[in-house]
Formats: C-alpha cells, sequence, structure tokens
C-alpha cells in the first residue's frame, strides 16, 4: 500500500472521510505521523527480509577509515565479506580496534575485522578495517536498513501494510480518548498478536534472521 493508501484505511477505519492527500487536512497530517510511528516500530521489531540491502566498500592501501554509504545509524549488518579475499570478517569492539590503530605501529594487509567508529558529515556510520588495507578490496556489508520516513503520497511501504494500519489506528484511538482506552487496548492487543504472527512467518522464511524484540 502507498502512504495515501495507509492513510486513507485508517481513517475508514476511524468513520472519517478519505482525504486525496496526506496533508489534506490537519487530522490526515496526524494519522500520516502514527502511519510513519507505526512503521517505525515494525521495523524495530524484527530483521525483515524486505529490508535488506548491500552496501560495498572498496578500500583505498593504506587508508582505515570508511563510511557506509546510505546506511545512515539506525541499522543491522548480517553478515560482511571481504570479497576480494574470500573472509569473513569480524565485527570487533570499538576498544580493540583503537588500541591496534594506536599502541603500536599498524598492521598493513588483507582487512580480516572492523568496527564502528562514528558517523561521516552524511550522517552515515563510518567503519575502520584492520589489518589497515594494503591496496584496493572489496568488502561486502549485507544490512537491514528502516525504510525512509513516508512523505510522498505514492510511496509503498515495504514492510507488511496491514501491521502498519492496524498499529496506526490503535495509536489514532489512543489520542482519541473516547472510551477511556478499552478499545484503544483492544486494537493494540490485536496488532501484538499480528505482528507475533507475522514474525514467526517470516522466521520459517529466512530462519537465519531469528532476531526479535518485543514492542
Amino acid at each position: 500500500m502507498t502512504y495515501l493508501e495507509l492513510v486513507n484505511d485508517v481513517l475508514a477505519r476511524l468513520r472519517e472521510s478519505s482525504v486525496s492527500t496526506v496533508s489534506e487536512t490537519a487530522y490526515s497530517t496526524l494519522i500520516g505521523r502514527f502511519v510513519n510511528d507505526a512503521k517505525r516500530q515494525i521495523e524495530d521489531s524484527y530483521t525483515w527480509n524486505c529490508l535488506s540491502t548491500s552496501v560495498t566498500v572498496t578500500t583505498v592501501g593504506g587508508t582505515h577509515s570508511y563510511s557506509l554509504t546510505g546506511v545512515g545509524q539506525k541499522f543491522r549488518v548480517m553478515d560482511a565479506l571481504n570479497t576480494t579475499s574470500n573472509v569473513v570478517m569480524g565485527d570487533v569492539p570499538f576498544t580493540s580496534m583503537n588500541r591496534k590503530l594506536n599502541f603500536v605501529t599498524p598492521v598493513q594487509g588483507i582487512p580480516s575485522e572492523y568496527c564502528f567508529n562514528g558517523v561521516d558529515g552524511s550522517g552515515d556510520t563510518k567503519i575502520d578495517l584492520y589489518p589497515i588495507p594494503d591496496g584496493v578490496y572489496t568488502v561486502l556489508f549485507d544490512v537491514i536498513v528502516p525504510q525512509a520516513a513516508l512523505t510522498s503520497d505514492g510511496t509503498y511501504v515495504k514492510v507488511l501494510d496491514y501491521l502498519v494500519t492496524q498499529s496506526a489506528y490503535a495509536r489514532a484511538l489512543i489520542e482519541r480518548g473516547e472510551d477511556g482506552g478499552t478499545s484503544s487496548n483492544e486494537a493494540y492487543a490485536l496488532f501484538r498478536g499480528m505482528l507475533s504472527d507475522a514474525i514467526a512467518t517470516e522466521s520459517t522464511r529466512y530462519p537465519e534472521e531469528q532476531i526479535f524484540e518485543a514492542v
């Protein structure tokens, strides 16, 4: 479903009139915010395969610091490979990497380890590689990256749309506060059950991605 379709689905559940654009009214704009809040919560709850992508880092001899362009700061690394040398990259703590790079003369060679180290000017996460690359290598990061916030009416949501609408609907009921919370509690309980079922289904399709965070 598109952003506009999600908003109109929630409005219909609330017995409100549909809109031709998300920003048409103050209330439809608010529902749009609930849709994005719901999307973000669902994305954070599991390593959804629909959010998977790959980022390639091409090294330069003598340089250990690189950016994971486009991933931002909220992501999960599922695998990291030095495909040039057929090496699985190890994720090491920052303190370990920091000491290797600063306490002794750093070794140059085939990179086999990485750690996260701050962000660049674009807000993307930076990594350090070790040994410091002694030439050109291709390091492939398979990552789970949340979809950017929905802002355009025609943008399709990546995670399961029915989960987004149910969660956004529950949020809208809470905001209304018309029933002392009874209906909103029921709606949110239904959402949690639907989310658990969806995660169970996803985990059987992609058993290697069984990371769950309660919401």
